[in-house]
């Protein structure tokens, strides 16, 4: 089932794992996207990944729809995955809400994973990377995005967590990447240098979400980097459109896989507003 959207663009309610198999080979220039964290949010979806018992059964969800993704792209296409990590829940089955954070309540939590222990991180980006290599990707580069206005925390026994992973992973040993559209500056000398793999963009809110949305400027530096003007760029976990927002801005054409009708609402009337701005 697809929504209209604004031209360029089109959305697939569905699920990214069966709508993936039904798009043709290499019609894709790059990925870009953020899928579901596991264990921190409850979609309230019976089909959502993120709220699998054991750890490795969403990471084996998340390797197949991404085979599919790697199907699906040109040859030379990339994927760009942004991850969050999370910690064992000592086995603790809810979690109270949160005033600064009413979505961080849950019903349920997974049990610690084998292996683990009470209060450990679990390394989720670096596992889904891995698997993913295993997989047959290319795992090119890790990003840090640095988050200048992270969310505090009360914990006394660690840092307070102010990053999160970026991942750039190809499709083939060559590949496209536009390394002068995403030049930085040089520390007060005003040149330009290739950018650096730590990417400090505050978090944005979006008004009518009650999740986290992926940041439009870090989303913009991938579809800089891995697609030219006319491409198309696919996002499976479409979620509230930011990445079909940036694509608009940028002269590229987008298709969104999601999964609720009620965040493809969202996304629908975020892109509209997008359409009447540019006119």
């Amino acid at each position: 089932m697809s929504d209209p959207c604004p031209e360029g663009g089109e959305v697939i309610v569905g699920d990214a794992a069966e709508v993936l198999p039904r798009l043709a080979a290499g019609t894709f220039r790059c990925c870009v996207t953020s899928p579901p964290y596991w264990g921190l949010r409850d979609y309230g979806h019976p089909e959502q990944i993120g709220a699998e018992e054991d750890v490795e059964q969403y990471l084996k969800r998340l390797t197949a729809v991404f085979r599919e993704v790697r199907r699906v792209l040109r040859s030379d296409g990339t994927l760009w995955i942004n991850l969050g990590d999370s910690y064992t829940s000592g086995n603790r089955r809810w979690r109270d809400s949160d005033k600064k954070n009413p979505a961080r309540a849950m019903s349920y939590r997974p049990p610690t994973p084998r292996g683990l222990k009470p209060k450990d991180l679990i390394g989720i980006p670096w596992r889904l990377a891995l698997a993913l290599q295993a997989d047959g990707w290319y795992l090119r580069s890790d990003i840090i995005w640095h988050k200048p206005n992270c969310q505090p925390e009360s914990v006394k026994d660690r840092p307070t967590r102010a990053h999160e992973y970026l991942f750039l992973l190809s499709k083939a040993e060559g590949y496209l990447y536009r390394h002068d559209a995403i030049r930085e500056m040089t520390n007060g000398r005003g040149r330009l240098r290739n950018r650096r793999t730590v990417w400090s963009i505050n978090t944005e809110a979006f008004h009518g979400a009650h999740f986290a949305t992926f940041p439009p400027g870090l989303v913009e530096l991938c579809v800089l980097a891995g697609s030219d003007s006319g491409d198309t760029v696919l996002d499976p976990f479409f979620g509230s459109g930011t990445v079909g927002q940036v694509c608009l801005g940028l002269r590229r054409k987008f298709v969104g896989i999601e999964l609720k009708e009620e965040y493809v609402r969202l996304a629908e009337q975020r892109l509209w507003r997008k359409r009447v701005a540019a006119h």
